[in-house]
């Protein structure tokens, strides 16, 4: 519990340093969308794992993407900077990628609550 704490501070004060800055940057809008990201993907799994439309083999993936997220067993530890939480990201946009793959757009879009350019750039524009 302890190691699960401790990933997801450092997880939490990784995020609000890259808003700060966005903000310092001038990037404010930028800034805005990745402090609504997290909830919004929260949201968009949610949403898939309930959605009789979406494939049970992504909705595993999605699965599997959880419990690797809040898991403490981590590939690298994530105290060791920037590679620690390195892990937890390249797992979560290969099942992002797999859910764009697997998913017919137009599904993932109802579930999607922030703003549509942010989806596209995480999909895809492409598709």
């Amino acid at each position: 519990m302890r190691t699960l704490l401790i990933s997801l501070g450092v997880l939490v004060v990784i995020w609000v340093v890259a808003i700060l800055a966005l903000i310092v940057a001038g990037h404010r809008s930028k800034a805005r969308e990745l402090v609504t990201l997290i909830p919004h993907l929260v949201v968009l799994f949610r949403g898939l794992l309930r959605d009789p439309r979406v494939p049970r083999s992504t909705k595993l993936w999605i699965g599997f993407a959880i419990v690797w997220l809040v898991s403490p067993i981590d590939l690298v530890p994530e105290f060791v900077p920037v590679a620690g939480p390195l892990d937890d990201a390249i797992v979560a946009a290969l099942v992002l990628r797999h859910v764009a793959r697997r998913t017919d757009r137009r599904i993932v879009t109802e579930h999607w609550r922030g703003a549509p350019g942010t989806l596209d750039l995480i999909l895809g524009a492409e598709r």
